[in-house]
C-alpha cells in the first residue's frame, strides 16, 4: 500500500487536476487513502495558488464519482452488504441517521476527515434509497466545502496548513459542516416558503 500511495502521489503532481481526479476517485471506490487528497491539495495549491478552485473542483468531482460506485453497490446489495461490511451498532446509527436527516448525513460526513468511515455513509445512502442526484449532490457540497477550505489555508500558509490540518482537522472540519448545515436549513426554510405561493 506504501508504494501505491507514492505512485498515486507522484501521478497526481504529475499531471496536475486530472490526476487529483483519479487520486479522489479511487480513495471514494476502491482503496481508502487516508488524507492523500488534503495533502495534495495544500501542496499544490502552495504551488499554483491561481488553481484554487480548479483544483478543489477536480478532487470534488473525482470523489463524487468514485463515490457513487460504492452508492450503486449499497443499492444493490442492499442492508446485508452493509450489514457484511460493518458492525451492527454502526449500521443501526447510521440508517437511523439517514431516517432522521437525509441530505445532512451524507453532506456533514464528506467533510470530516478520518478516522469517520465515510464509506459506510455512502453505502447507506444506497442502502437508504437516496437518489442518486441528490447523493451527488450532497457529497459535492461537502467535500467541496472541505477541499476549498484546505485550499484557502494552503493559499494563506503555504506547506504549514498540512501540520495545521493534522492539528486541527476536526476542527476545521466542523466549522465547515456547521456551513453546510446553516445551508441546508436556509435552502429547506426557502423551500417551505415557497411551497404556500406556488399553490
Amino acid at each position: 500500500m506504501k508504494h501505491f500511495l507514492v505512485w498515486a502521489q507522484a501521478l497526481a503532481l504529475s499531471i496536475g487536476g486530472l490526476g487529483l481526479f483519479l487520486v479522489a476517485f479511487v480513495d471514494a471506490s476502491v482503496f481508502s487513502l487516508p488524507e492523500i487528497n488534503d495533502v495534495l491539495i495544500v501542496y499544490m495549491v502552495t504551488k499554483h495558488p491561481s488553481f484554487l478552485l480548479y483544483y478543489a473542483a477536480m478532487a470534488t468531482a473525482g470523489s463524487i464519482a468514485g463515490s457513487l460506485v460504492v452508492f450503486y453497490l449499497g443499492r444493490k446489495g442492499g442492508e446485508a452488504l452493509l450489514r457484511r461490511q460493518f458492525k451492527g451498532d454502526q449500521v443501526e446509527r447510521v440508517l437511523r441517521t439517514f431516517r432522521r436527516y437525509g441530505v445532512a448525513a451524507v453532506v456533514v460526513p464528506s467533510m470530516l476527515p478520518p478516522p469517520v468511515p465515510f464509506k459506510l455513509f455512502v453505502l447507506g445512502a444506497g442502502v437508504a434509497g437516496m437518489s442518486a442526484g441528490s447523493f451527488s449532490w450532497a457529497v459535492g457540497v461537502g467535500r467541496g466545502l472541505r477541499y476549498i477550505l484546505e485550499g484557502v489555508l494552503a493559499y494563506y500558509y503555504g506547506e504549514a496548513a498540512i501540520e495545521y490540518l493534522r492539528r486541527h482537522g476536526t476542527e476545521v472540519a466542523l466549522w465547515g459542516g456547521a456551513l453546510a448545515a446553516a445551508c441546508l436549513i436556509a435552502y429547506y426554510w426557502h423551500r417551505q416558503r415557497r411551497r404556500p405561493a406556488e399553490v
